[in-house]
């Protein structure tokens, strides 16, 4: 007689305004996973999902395998999640994996169960995050932060890459391939940092760093060195320093260099140019030192930036 598979509940949390895309999403994943471990020969783990509408009936009873909650599609989860949190924290303490994906990395913080940890939610919403948990450490630029019990996801679509994350846990890395494959999906190597956009900081209420923040946006292509900075300020260099890295969270070089790199972005999506072209056009004289910069802000070099984000194939280095 057949082994009777090992079957492990997953809980997806269907809080109001919760994507359904995702829950039904990674519902369908599991299910495709259970039919090809059911395919193989020696493999037992078969995952159960149950969903849970926290205003609509009592929550999924224990013992969970893993819950994850899903993105949002209508911004931030309230401030105050009651019962939900107090559920959450509980599985947590009982051993089940708890997981987020973008937004839902917010009702996780509100359990307390990011408290000294590293997490990610999406990138758009790292600012929201970091005032309402200043005590969390933020990694946006990670598509997936895996902390042992906890697993974090950062951008809307990220669910994808944590469910292939949960069912190599549950299934095993050889039916965790075949998934991706029968998905199309890119089993790992993707960064968050890959499709965020550099949103500079205006609404920090310093009207003299916020005006030099205007002129650098003009003229980021020219060379512009700390006093002429200072100058448009109407400040002294040290003032200036000080209040443009309270303001933006950065100095003003590695402000300069990710306003460059944004517009190396735009261009290298849309035109022919060569790297040395761009690297010009965006204030930079030497290549190598562009490539450089490019890289350490993106995960990228321009050359696969462009292969994999151009409107058209192109091929220039």
């Amino acid at each position: 007689m057949p082994a009777r598979p090992e079957s492990q509940r997953v809980a997806i949390l269907v809080y109001p305004g919760a994507q359904l895309s995702a829950v039904y999403g990674l519902s369908d994943l599991f299910e495709v996973a259970n039919r090809f471990a059911a395919e193989r020969p020696g493999t037992r783990a078969r995952a159960e999902v149950v969903h849970w509408r926290p205003e609509e009936g009592p929550p999924p009873a224990p013992p969970l395998a893993v819950v994850i909650v899903p993105p949002s599609l209508e911004g931030t989860p309230g401030e105050s999640a009651g019962p939900t949190s107090a559920w959450l924290a509980a599985r947590h303490g009982e051993g089940t994996l708890v997981c987020s994906v973008c937004a839902g990395a917010f009702l996780l913080a509100e359990a307390g169960l990011l408290a000294e940890r590293v997490a990610t939610t999406h990138w758009a919403l790292a600012g929201q995050f970091a005032a309402r948990f200043p005590e969390i450490a933020l990694a946006t630029d990670r598509l997936l932060v895996e902390d042992g019990d906890v697993i974090t996801a950062g951008g809307l679509m990220a669910w994808t890459d944590l469910g292939l994350k949960l069912v190599e846990r549950l299934f095993g890395p050889a039916i965790m391939l075949t998934v991706a494959r029968y998905f199309l999906v890119d089993p790992g190597g993707r960064e968050q940092r890959f499709y965020s956009v550099f949103s500079p900081e205006l609404g920090h209420g310093d009207a003299a760093i916020r005006k030099v923040q205007r002129w650098l946006q003009a003229r980021s292509a020219e060379a512009i060195a700390l006093p002429a900075m200072a100058a448009c300020a109407g400040l002294g260099e040290r003032t200036f320093l000080r209040r443009f890295v309270k303001a933006t969270g950065l100095r003003p070089a590695q402000y300069l260099q990710h306003l460059r790199v944004g517009k190396a972005r735009d261009l290298l999506e849309r035109l022919d140019l060569s790297i040395a072209e761009v690297a010009w056009k965006v204030g930079y004289g030497d290549p190598g030192a562009f490539r450089k910069i490019f890289q350490r802000i993106l995960g990228l070099s321009p050359g696969e930036y462009r292969r994999r984000f151009a409107v058209a194939s192109r091929r220039r280095a």
